[in-house]
């Protein structure tokens, strides 16, 4: 049965096959779900005065795993440090992606306050079409994203980076450069994380360990630690998320086993809005709300990247994506 009481409430900060450890008033639990939390239950309709409502029928809710780190969940204790999770209690926000052939949704994190897409300089170069998908969907999410660029002692082999991230900071986005090894820019991120809950996304070979070591000693080791458990995962199955507290106030959640990163429910007809700066344009075109921004005649969106308000590259990423909707 679920419990009104605040002291049934907590967070989820580390799920894997099955298991969610909740914090809750300074405690510790190791939690199982309840098998009412991955159905829907529907009721028949009843005049108040009438007798209780019963259930006509049970509908599976379709997401990879109900539950996210970051939720706030209602429990029941089910014996020493131990609970069962009954409910999901509404999200403020939440990062998803498709799941299972794009059928299902699977809720990366919920409750966070800013995605920060990780990437290299150099080794490896970075791939700016990924970064438009990670930031197409911190738009569709609502979340403000801060670009995170590392090894930037590395700078020299990159002369392009300057030119590339100029279309990034016109769009609005902030951007941070940092070096771990020399220390650069690690201050300013620390004041960017702190008191915020934050989602790392980005691959291997990028940094991230010694970037997060460079924030707080040993930080670094333990989110690879949960990384290498995901390696040999299938490409849809992240089995293993921790959310970690920063000894300077806030939390970090790393993504590991998410080797894909798809778009979930956004519309075709909706991507040019998660592009600031054509968002501006959409509806300005000679055939309205209608225009695909592709080949259509008198389209501001083009006349605007010809024009050089929108960067080319930008204009790339949005008609690849547009292709895949």
């Amino acid at each position: 049965m679920n419990s009104n009481n605040e002291d049934d409430t907590g967070f989820v900060y580390r799920k894997t096959l099955g298991h969610y450890t909740v914090h809750a008033n300074g405690r510790e639990l190791d939690c199982v779900l309840s098998s009412l939390i991955h159905k829907q239950l529907i009721y028949s309709t009843a005049d108040p005065a009438s007798l209780p409502r019963r259930v006509q029928a049970v509908r599976e809710l379709d997401h990879a795993d109900p539950v996210a780190i970051g939720d706030r969940v209602r429990f029941v204790e089910a014996g020493k440090d131990s609970g069962m999770i009954t409910e999901i209690l509404p999200r403020r926000s939440k990062i998803s992606r498709p799941a299972y052939q794009r059928a299902i949704e699977q809720v990366i994190a919920a409750n966070v306050d800013q995605v920060l897409p990780v990437f290299a300089v150099a080794d490896p170069t970075p791939k700016w079409g990924l970064l438009d998908r990670y930031l197409v969907s911190a738009e569709s999410s609502k979340l403000p994203a801060l670009i995170v660029i590392t090894k930037m002692d590395l700078a020299w082999k990159n002369k392009q980076l300057d030119t590339d991230l100029e279309a990034y900071r016109r769009a609005g986005y902030p951007v941070q450069m940092v070096s771990a090894t020399t220390g650069k820019g690690i201050e300013k991120l620390k004041a960017a994380l702190q008191d915020r809950t934050s989602v790392l996304v980005g691959k291997s070979g990028v940094g991230k360990t010694s970037l997060l070591n460079a924030i707080q000693p040993g930080l670094g080791l333990r989110v690879k630690a949960v990384s290498q458990g995901e390696q040999g995962k299938g490409r849809h199955t992240t089995t293993h998320l921790e959310m970690f507290d920063l000894d300077f106030g806030g939390t970090l959640v790393d993504t590991p086993g998410i080797r894909e990163f798809g778009l979930w429910e956004v519309a075709g007809e909706d991507l040019a809005y998660l592009f600031p700066e054509m968002a501006n344009y959409v509806g300005h075109c000679k055939f309205g709300l209608s225009c695909r921004h592709d080949r259509e005649p008198g389209c501001a969106v083009r006349q605007a990247v010809v024009s050089g308000e929108i960067n080319p590259h930008r204009y790339k990423s949005y008609m690849n994506l547009r292709g895949e909707l």
